[in-house]
């Protein structure tokens, strides 16, 4: 049977490419299979990233450094990389500031397995987001029974791709690579990003050709978020707990029509509405029967304000249409309040067809507070001095 190759892109952080090597080899294989490993590394100034590659001991099949001669930058050398997926069918990519889970391989085998056949499905993520990197608040995806959401944003934190993924994206990305990548369908934080990033072209390539990335209920990497090319800092913001010793053979996974956890490129959950009720889920995205679609903007970052047609609008801003119903913020994830039906004036349900006076949404601190638990005045003051000092580079 193919293996998918596990493809490590590095540059110039030899202490962090050594800790993913230690994870990549202690982690669990198919027994009596090969898998090759392939380590590309874009040139740099010091020799030292190569050493590490070489010395490293890789007992579960072939390995082979790829040692760039010229350097890439980020964009071209992840795209080079995606494109093993010639040679090898289906491939891992992993960036060396990423830590995997013991059962990151079997996991993947399993998902790309899944989602082979289905074109909505444009990649494969091993990592789970916690957090909404647009809004920089807390995501959740709500619980629907299944190991796997879905979610248009894919992944440079552990992500699998089969050649026919991979293709996909690499044909719109020649006859769109010089486009402007902006819109009311596209967040600002991804069009702000740097051109020197490869991830806004395949997030964009994902809306609009209307695909989902398939994501893990439970991380099979982490992030460790240390400095390189986009990052200027170290943190913890992007660290999520790993999927550990549990030894899984058969994953549940959901279709695109099946699961009731499918989010947008603004990690907004897709919906529509029917007679006062807000319906979540991936089958109930179409307009069927009385059901009309829904414009979600529970994290208040959708440019809604221009929306009109008698759209259906739920958000956490304060709009000047008719108000059919309102939610709190109480319940976790964010959906959770509408599904349960929790009364608040945090969130509200709009008809735009009517005209009517904006009401009044609930108030930052309120909002500051359900985002961080168990937070003190002490411990705030305390974070703030933290910030600004780090800010301005001090101790």
């Amino acid at each position: 049977m193919n293996r998918p190759a596990i493809v490590i892109i590095a540059y110039n952080r030899p202490d962090a490419l050594k800790r993913l090597l230690t994870s990549v080899e202690n982690a669990s294989y198919p027994e009596g299979d090969k898998v090759t490993l392939v380590i590309s590394i874009d040139k740099s100034d010091s020799d030292s990233v190569v050493r590490v590659a070489e010395e490293f001991e890789y007992t579960h099949g072939d390995k082979k450094v790829i040692a760039r001669q010229q350097r890439l930058g980020l964009r071209e050398h992840v795209l080079s990389c995606g494109d093993l997926t010639d040679e090898y069918g289906s491939i891992i990519v992993l960036e060396d500031d990423l830590f995997v889970s013991p059962m990151f391989y079997d996991y993947a085998c399993a998902a790309l397995e899944f989602s082979k056949g289905d074109d909505r499905i444009g990649s494969v993520s091993l990592y789970n987001h916690l957090f909404n990197v647009h809004k920089r608040e807390g995501f959740l995806a709500i619980d629907d029974g299944y190991d796997n959401y879905y979610l248009q944003i894919a992944s440079s934190w552990g992500q699998a791709y089969t050649k026919e993924m991979w293709t996909g994206f690499r044909n719109w990305y020649e006859e769109n690579k010089d486009a402007e990548l902006a819109g009311p369908d596209i967040p600002a934080n991804i069009s702000g990003w740097s051109e020197r990033s490869w991830l806004k072209y395949y997030i964009v390539y994902m809306i609009r050709t209307g695909r989902f990335s398939i994501y893990p209920r439970v991380s099979l990497t982490t992030n460790f978020g240390e400095m390189g090319t986009h990052s200027s800092k170290h943190d913890t913001d992007l660290q999520v707990p790993i999927m550990n010793s549990r030894i899984k053979k058969v994953y549940s996974f959901s279709s695109p029509d099946d699961s009731k956890a499918v989010y947008d490129a603004f990690f907004e959950p897709a919906g529509s509405y029917a007679e006062g009720k807000v319906v979540f889920g991936g089958s109930e995205i179409a307009d069927r029967g009385n059901k009309k679609p829904l414009i979600t903007d529970l994290y208040g970052l959708k440019p809604v304000e221009a929306v009109t047609g008698g759209a259906y609008i739920l958000s956490s801003k304060s709009l000047p249409y008719r108000v059919i119903k309102s939610y709190g913020r109480q319940m976790r994830p964010l959906e959770a309040n509408m599904i349960y039906d929790i009364p608040g004036s945090d969130f509200y349900l709009y008809c735009t067809s009517e005209k009517d006076a904006a009401p009044k949404t609930g108030n930052e601190a309120h909002e500051l507070l359900y985002e961080y638990r168990g937070i003190s005045v002490s411990r705030m003051i305390s974070m703030i001095k933290y910030r600004i000092r780090e800010k301005f580079n001090g101790n």
